[in-house]
């Protein structure tokens, strides 16, 4: 399999002790960044962290009982990079629809090697782009040999890239199917592959059985109210689901012949809603790093199926974060704030 894990030069960026450049929404929409180099930026984070160069604890979550938001508090250490980051995320009104919801997430980044911040940034951009360059590297480590047709489930934020990076890591996929209810995220995802890959176009499925019965690889993205559930006995032999949000039954995993996690600990926080009539979730066979590394085995049968389950890593956003923060330096975006003065 191609090795995408070569990390750009990393030159030095970190400011003054006096002032912290912030890096706004805008400022990171307008950086022109590859699908290969997040891919490779997102690989190489899992890399340092397998070779223990990297640290990656346990996130805080709060939520108050009546369930109406949810924050994390993510500290991480990206030590091919030598970068110290802190992430938070902050999403108001789980119990509304989705135009009446909230959400804010940022990331700070330290020079660990000087002492000195290095930036602060909106990190929507690094998530929506992190998380399908994640689910293209599990694809690309455990899909079956010969796989040529992808399902996409939702058209949300984490719906809308993920066909453009599955083609990245799987260039050999022929059919790209796409299930999907609001007119205005078919359109957006529809746009962004032709953005990416102009002679390529997506199937709209109605019949998500049939179409999940076809797939060789399956990207659940869809949100907490979707009525999709895949059921592991729609899947075809050697198949490979992948789990970001909703879309796939507890079945999926449960009944899965392997269950790769990028972070077990994780899973078992945040995938609750995958459980047993129980309340259990069963063990993973491996987690991704070491898979990724060769360490541990990923697909050991072609007609295997299996699931993985797809929750971000602190490393990751660290990594990618620094690369956003390079390229902003370059073109003197952002702005510095006398934040210790």
């Amino acid at each position: 399999m191609t090795d995408t894990s070569a990390a750009p030069a990393n030159p030095a960026i970190s400011g003054d002790d006096k002032h912290l450049r912030i890096l706004s929404t805008t400022d990171l929409a307008g950086i022109d960044i590859s699908l290969a180099d997040v891919v490779a930026t997102v690989e190489g984070a899992y890399r340092t962290l397998q070779a223990g160069q990297s640290d990656n604890p346990r996130k805080l979550t709060v939520k108050p009982q009546d369930g109406h938001s949810v924050s994390y508090a993510m500290l991480g250490r990206d030590g091919s990079r030598e970068v110290v980051a802190i992430k938070t995320s902050y999403k108001h009104g789980l119990d509304k629809g989705r135009e009446e919801q909230h959400y804010y997430t940022s990331l700070t980044l330290y020079d660990d090697v000087t002492g000195l911040p290095v930036a602060m940034m909106d990190c929507s951009r690094i998530g929506s782009l992190r998380t399908p360059a994640v689910s293209a590297l599990l694809a690309r480590e455990l899909a079956a040999p010969g796989a040529r047709t992808a399902l996409v489930i939702g058209t949300g934020t984490q719906g809308r890239l993920a066909l453009p990076f599955l083609l990245t890591t799987l260039p050999d996929l022929d059919r790209l199917l796409l299930s999907g209810t609001h007119p205005e995220g078919i359109a957006a995802v529809r746009e962004q592959l032709r953005t990416h890959f102009p002679d390529r176009d997506v199937e709209i499925v109605t019949d998500l059985r049939a179409a999940a019965a076809d797939a060789d690889v399956i990207v659940a993205t869809a949100g907490g109210h979707t009525p999709a559930a895949v059921e592991a006995s729609c899947l075809r032999p050697g198949a490979l689901s992948i789990l970001v949000g909703h879309g796939l039954a507890p079945s999926t995993l449960h009944e899965a012949d392997r269950v790769i996690a990028t972070s077990e600990a994780q899973m078992n926080v945040t995938g609750t809603d995958m459980a047993d009539a129980e309340g259990k979730l069963p063990a993973v066979d491996a987690e991704f790093p070491p898979v990724l590394a060769g360490v541990s085995a990923g697909r050991t049968g072609a007609e295997e199926r299996i699931f993985a389950y797809n929750s971000g890593l602190v490393v990751t956003d660290i990594a990618l974060g620094h690369r956003f923060a390079q390229l902003a330096l370059a073109q003197g975006l952002g702005t510095e704030v006398p934040l210790w003065q």
